[in-house]
């Protein structure tokens, strides 16, 4: 809404295989990941053909699953980061998601910093939401703005 972009959930995409193994507790594979990144970046290329700018919401944690993405269309990542304590306890206290706090762990280990060449930054996601929200919307903008 801050930056009246169209909004994706990204595990909306995802095929029911995958969120039938993420409940049981079994970490994704890049061969699980595939499909599911293509579909969105399937999504952003038309909304972007078509004008429209789309905020995504996934975890691209390496960089070939971003590549997938910036390869759709012009992309700026806003890695949303926080120590593992913190997800942890978020993650305990959400209700009605698929993804058990068990995965968070493989998550972790999966996941490859953005590179120094990507277009993005981190924002901290330890503080309140509102503070977040400003500091990856004004990322966003100043990234657009240059």
């Amino acid at each position: 809404e801050e930056l009246g972009c169209e909004f994706v959930e990204g595990d909306s995409p995802h095929p029911r295989r995958n969120i039938e193994k993420m409940e049981a507790g079994t970490p994704l594979t890049d061969e699980d990941r595939w499909p599911w990144l293509q579909a969105i970046a399937d999504l952003v290329a038309v909304r972007d053909h078509e004008g429209t700018s789309t905020v995504v919401t996934c975890s691209a944690l390496k960089r070939k699953y971003r590549d997938i993405l910036r390869d759709a269309a012009p992309t700026f990542f806003v890695h949303l980061d926080a120590p593992f304590q913190v997800l942890e306890a978020r993650m305990q206290q959400r209700t009605k998601h698929f993804m058990p706090t068990s995965l968070l762990r493989s998550q972790f280990d999966t996941l490859e910093p953005l590179d120094e060449d990507e277009s993005g930054a981190v924002v901290d996601v330890s503080p309140p939401i509102d503070e977040v929200v400003e500091e990856a919307v004004n990322a966003v903008r100043t990234h657009y703005l240059d």
